[in-house]
Formats: C-alpha cells, sequence, structure tokens
C-alpha cells in the first residue's frame, strides 16, 4: 500500500484557500491528504473576507478579483449570478468575496481526483518542529492535537497591528480599540473619535462609523503625513507600457532617480490620455524587480521617506467611499490631520491625546471618547505575540527580515532558517512575502504565488 503524503496549510483564508483549491484540482501523483487548519474552521474567510454584518467594501473591482489566473472573470460572474446587473468596475462586498472563495474551494473538492483529499480542522497551530532537518514536521495546536506532515505551507494572513509603544499607559483602557477587527466597533453621535492612521483601516472605520447619519460621531484621524487614500477610477490595468529597463537602471543607481523616472511615468501616461494609475500599476508589476535592485540603504531611505507617498497612490478606495469622506470633511463630522503622537493618558475614563502639528513645534491636545488603532498590519515578526511565530523564530525555522517587512523567503516562498538555508518542507505565501518582493498583497499577486508553490508541492520531492 502506497503511503500518504501529507500537505499541512495553516490559516484557511485567501492564500490557504487558493492553495488548497489549486492542489485539489492538480494534486501529488500519489495518495495525498490535504489538511487546512482555521482557526474557527471558517474557510475562505479569515479576517478580511469575514461576514461582520456591515458590507465593506474591497478596494479593487470585481473584474480584477478573480482567484484564479486562468479565469480572470470568475468573480465577477459569480458576483452576476447573484447580482445580474453588476458590472466590472464595481466593488463588492468583502463578505460576497468570502462566499466566492468557500465556493471556490467546494468546486475544486468536487472535481478532486481520488488520489487527494482535504480535510478542514478548526484550530490553532501554535508551533511547528522539525525533529530532523530531513524528516517530516509536526504541527502542534492549541489543543494538543499534532500532526505529522511532510509539507508545511504557512498561510497566515495580515497580522494585527503594531502595538503603539506611545499608547502604552492606555493599552488595557475599555476607551481603546487595539485592533479594530477584533470587536464590533459602535458609537453614537455625540463622541468624539480618534482614529491612529488614515489610510485603507481608518477609511473602513469611517465607512462603518457614519453608515448611519443620526449615529456619526466626530471623527478625527491622524497619520504622520495626513494622507488619505486618493479613489480608483475605471483604469485599464494593463493600458500602460512603459520603459521597464529605465525604471530597473533608475533602481539600480538612486532612489531620486527611481523617485523621478516613476513621476515621468505617471505623466506620461496622462499626456496621452490615460490614467496616472496606469503607470502606478506598471510600476508595481515590476515591484520584486525594483526591489530587489535597490541596496540596502536605499530601501531603508525608501521606507523612512517615501513608503508613505508609494501607498497612497497604489492603495486606493471605491468612489462611493471617497464621496463619503469628502462630505464628512465638508460637514466637520471627520478632521484629518498630520503630525506624530506623543502622549497618551486617562482623564476620568476618557483619553487624552497629545500631538505635535507637522511641520511645526506646537502641541495640540484634546480628549476622546474613544481612540482606535486603524495603523494596519504589523509585519515584523520578530515583535509578534502570536505563539506560532514566537515559536518558529526562536527555534530558528524562519528569520525576520531585518527591516520588518515579513519573513525571508527563497524559491516559490521556502522559509529561510536561522542557518540561511531554505527549509526543504516548510512554505510560506501571503503578504510577508514583501520583504523580498515588496508587493505582495493585492489578491492577483498573491493568487500567482499560490498557484505556482501549489506546481512545486505537486512535483515528486524528496
Amino acid at each position: 500500500m502506497a503511503l500518504v503524503r501529507t500537505i499541512v496549510i495553516v490559516g484557511g483564508g485567501f492564500c490557504g484557500t487558493v492553495l488548497a483549491a489549486n492542489l485539489l484540482r492538480r494534486p501529488p501523483p500519489g495518495p495525498t491528504r490535504l489538511v487546512l487548519v482555521e482557526r474557527d474552521g471558517a474557510v475562505g474567510r479569515g479576517v478580511a473576507y469575514a461576514d461582520r454584518g456591515f458590507p465593506y467594501l474591497l478596494n479593487v473591482p470585481a473584474s480584477r478579483m478573480s482567484a484564479s489566473s486562468a479565469a480572470p472573470n470568475e468573480f465577477l460572474e459569480f458576483v452576476q449570478r447573484r447580482i445580474p446587473h453588476a458590472g466590472g468596475e464595481d466593488f463588492m462586498p468583502r463578505a460576497l468575496y468570502g462566499e466566492y472563495l468557500q465556493e471556490f474551494l467546494m468546486a475544486a473538492q468536487l472535481s478532486a481526483p481520488s488520489n487527494v483529499r482535504l480535510d478542514v480542522f478548526a484550530g490553532e497551530v501554535t508551533n511547528v518542529r522539525r525533529l530532523e532537518r530531513h524528516l517530516p514536521l509536526q504541527a502542534e495546536l492549541r489543543d494538543g492535537r499534532k500532526l505529522t506532515a511532510d509539507d508545511v505551507v504557512l498561510a497566515l494572513g495580515n497580522p494585527k497591528p503594531a502595538s503603539l509603544a506611545v499608547t502604552a499607559p492606555v493599552v488595557d483602557h475599555p476607551a481603546y480599540v487595539a485592533d479594530p477587527w477584533s470587536t464590533q466597533l459602535q458609537f453614537s453621535r455625540d463622541q468624539k473619535i480618534l482614529l491612529i492612521g488614515s489610510g485603507l483601516t481608518a477609511a473602513d472605520v469611517i465607512n462603518a462609523a457614519s453608515s448611519d447619519a443620526q449615529r456619526t460621531p466626530t471623527l478625527h484621524a491622524l497619520s504622520r503625513h495626513g494622507f488619505v487614500p486618493p479613489r480608483q477610477t475605471a483604469f485599464r490595468p494593463d493600458a500602460f507600457k512603459g520603459d521597464g529597463n529605465a525604471l530597473i537602471l533608475a533602481a539600480s543607481t538612486s532612489l531620486r532617480g527611481l523617485m523621478k523616472s516613476v513621476r515621468l511615468l505617471a505623466r506620461e501616461a496622462e499626456s496621452v490620455g490615460g490614467d496616472w494609475r496606469e503607470a502606478i500599476t506598471f510600476v508595481r508589476n515590476m515591484a520584486p524587480t525594483i526591489w530587489q535592485r535597490l541596496s540596502e540603504h536605499d530601501r531603508v531611505r525608501f521606507l523612512r521617506h517615501l513608503r508613505a507617498l508609494w501607498d497612497v497612490h497604489r492603495h486606493r478606495l471605491p468612489l462611493q467611499l471617497i464621496q463619503r469622506i469628502d462630505e464628512l470633511r465638508k460637514t466637520q463630522r471627520l478632521h484629518v490631520h498630520a503630525g506624530q503622537l506623543l502622549r497618551f493618558s486617562d482623564r476620568g475614563g476618557l483619553i487624552e491625546v497629545t500631538w505635535r502639528q507637522r511641520g511645526t513645534r506646537s502641541e495640540h491636545t484634546e480628549v476622546f471618547d474613544r481612540v482606535v488603532n486603524c495603523t494596519g498590519p504589523d509585519y515584523a515578526i520578530a515583535r509578534s505575540t502570536e505563539p506560532l511565530w514566537r515559536s518558529l523564530v526562536q527555534c530558528g525555522l524562519c528569520v525576520s527580515d531585518p527591516l520588518g517587512l515579513g519573513l525571508r523567503t527563497g524559491p516559490r516562498g521556502a522559509v529561510i532558517d536561522a542557518d540561511g538555508w531554505p527549509g526543504p518542507h516548510l512554505f510560506y505565501v501571503g503578504p510577508m512575502l514583501r520583504a523580498d518582493l515588496w508587493e505582495a498583497t493585492a489578491a492577483s499577486e498573491l493568487r500567482v504565488h499560490a498557484e505556482r508553490l501549489a506546481a512545486l508541492l505537486a512535483t515528486e520531492r524528496t
């Protein structure tokens, strides 16, 4: 009787679900068992696509959200079966996307060949052990269960927001929300709320908080630069054909030259009747090559001086959300600040916050009913409080990227260990690939990484 090969996938969000579906469709040649481990057993959802009762929107149009490179309109077709008049440029609720991913996996299960099966475990993996270098791995769950695996794939999705040192005096305060996705936020019109950050997470909280005009609080969003993401448009992602060699050459010479080249591309796109977003998408597609050409010194300088500028152009919002933000600012229900947080303290059940306004030495102090950390995912696994990441780092199975962008990986997501070698049977797929690739957060990017890893795992390996 042939031995059964076991592949354990830790995390059942987008990456874990797409990887499992691809392995079901094109599995390894022999008997194979796939084990997909998700905290609550609800695969295809994760934090991003959970059904939260409020219709948070995707920030990418339906026509560009397929989980399959081979079927680019699959999600749009799924949507149109439920919403017949939906168009490719419409922004759909995230919970609906979670439903699509569940159907995507189910379809793969139904069509899978007889030599492969999928088991879904509800639970949390807290440790992965390598007993000897070329022996199977052991995944340990919080409830004591152990899974022996020939291969383990970490598909853990986005981590929680960073624990901010400046908020330490109020971190346990009932009015402080360290993670906006860990609770259902409810506000009243007489409250004053501070959002730390002004990017995509803050936009989500603003959208939910203002859904009922009678209950919309006074909102303040504060970030280092005070940037608010611009709106998405119906541009064609593949319309712009710029000079990729010029970008690569600029990246190899200086960060200043790279910045100048990107601006020239944006102006060029607009000069021929296009959209600067087309140029940004062109640059984004080349980002892995560009990032790898940058020196360590220039990477540090980019993160310090240009990251916020790139992020605000790279990550955009649906028009309807931009319109709501503009209206809230016009009616003084939303105030956006640029500055540096200085102090937090308790003031009789409320939170007093002091910050220095950007470009000045003046300090400003206000008291808020609630403070919400909207800084987004913290990819620095060296300071992670998650048991699995802590154990993996401590035992040397993975190493943190020195810039705090994720973990070091080799070809096809092989996790690099403390000795500098890609582990032969431990892999990662997800947004922390940005440590080596920079851009690795969009569905269109992550599905390709999942497909490539599935193709590798489907081969005969020792």
